[in-house]
């Protein structure tokens, strides 16, 4: 699908900068801007040296090799010699093998972007070192451009500050809603869907693009559309819960995914609320290894305090912690309501606590908290709470907000009557 704003940008950006980064999770469709970028006219003005990577591109002698060898296929840019220089290196290093490669670089007479897709694969420290000296001292005709699913641990701040670094990011990816009802008519080819079922597609993936492909084939290939819709309405459908698990989840080492599975309960997080749910003690660094691995997870607030994951993420991460630890769900719902007792964010407590049928915890909450809630305009919310529990002791309760003289709108009496 056609995306001419975003391809202008890539444009400015690689003609602009040394270094452009495309980091997004898993299906927002990095590599197909590239593509789209490559296939347009106004990439013309660049040749394009195109390395895909994989795990074995960790080792240094294959990385290098690759990425000579990818520099070659536009034209003959890279002179033979720099590939004999590798050739004699064990490890290449940067003393060995960056000045042939600058040096060749440096002899182009036309534009040229290195393009490295999937760069997250490479966990190789002495590459990281080189790529990062290799773009210090890049010649004026070279670009780099990187897409990945992680940032990647070269020194991205001080690029950024030298004016060396552009940044596409998840939000920049996302589908708008007219693009979502483009996609899946035109691309995917499900006719007669209506505005009502774009919106709902674009809110319940908020523009994830693999989301949106998959709820697509979903609604091609299967008769009954409505069920499809009321599915993605409600939860995260099989077809989506099975993509997150198998390609992003399952990828993780064990550590970070027993932190997603555990933390999924929250609607948002923080690291001293992380460490109270899981018992542990690095929750800050967890949600910062989160952020920079691009593992569906947002900022809600400019200092980076307070997070939150996907939904559809979140959905996918609370059913497979009641598949696999059903008898943690009670622990942790506590651990939650206490660190926001502790804290005094009361509605978080009772949230919690209700999911736990904590009913006597909530009632007292809520008894504290509802001049509060009467004051606000928070009735739905006053209402909402006793519906979620059986416990007799709310049927007391009831009885003491009906009989409250707190209560003056007719109408919010008859909804509770």
């Amino acid at each position: 699908m056609a995306r001419s704003h975003l391809v202008r940008r890539l444009q400015s950006a690689l003609s602009e900068t040394r270094l452009t980064l495309i980091s997004a999770p898993a299906g927002y469709g990095k590599t197909t801007l590239v593509q789209a970028w490559r296939n347009s006219s106004v990439s013309r003005e660049f040749s394009l040296a195109w390395l895909s990577l994989d795990a074995g591109d960790s080792d240094p002698v294959r990385f290098w090799t690759g990425l000579v060898t990818a520099l070659r296929r536009p034209r003959p840019a890279v002179d033979v010699q720099t590939l004999a220089t590798l050739g004699r290196l064990r490890i290449p290093n940067v003393d060995g093998l960056l000045p042939a490669l600058i040096s060749d670089l440096s002899r182009l007479d036309r534009d040229l972007v290195l393009a490295l897709d999937e760069y997250e694969l490479i966990d190789s420290p002495p590459i990281q070192h080189d790529l990062g000296m290799l773009i210090e001292q890049l010649p004026v005709r070279v670009r780099i451009l990187i897409t990945t699913r992680t940032d990647p641990p070269l020194p991205l701040a001080r690029f950024r500050a030298r004016g060396w670094l552009a940044e596409i990011r998840a939000a920049d990816l996302r589908l708008e809603e007219h693009e979502v009802a483009a996609f899946v008519a035109d691309v995917m080819g499900v006719a007669n869907v209506s505005p009502d079922e774009v919106a709902l597609l674009t809110a319940r993936t908020e523009g994830w693009a693999a989301g949106v492909q998959l709820a697509a084939l979903s609604l091609r290939d299967r008769p009954d559309r409505a069920a499809v819709l009321a599915e993605l309405s409600r939860s995260a459908p099989r077809f989506i819960v099975d993509y997150l698990a198998e390609d992003v989840l399952d990828r993780q080492p064990d550590d970070l995914r027993t932190f997603l599975e555990q933390t999924s309960i929250l609607n948002r997080l923080c690291g001293p609320l992380c460490d109270a749910v899981v018992g542990g003690s690095d929750g800050q660094s967890m949600l910062d290894q989160l952020e920079r691995a691009n593992l569906f997870v947002s900022p809600l607030d400019a200092e980076r305090r307070w997070y939150r994951y996907h939904p559809l993420f979140a959905e996918m991460l609370r059913l497979r912690l009641r598949q696999t630890h059903p008898a943690l769900l009670p622990i942790l719902h506590r651990r939650a309501a206490d660190w926001f007792d502790a804290v005094d964010m009361p509605r978080e407590a009772i949230e919690h606590a209700l999911e736990v049928d904590d009913s006597i915890f909530a009632a007292e909450h809520i008894a504290a908290l509802e001049d509060r809630l009467f004051q606000d305009g928070e009735h739905s919310t006053l209402q909402r709470w006793p519906a979620l529990s059986a416990h007799d002791g709310w049927v007391t309760r009831l009885a003491y907000i009906r009989s409250s003289t707190i209560i003056s709108s007719a109408g919010f009496f008859r909804r509770f009557s």
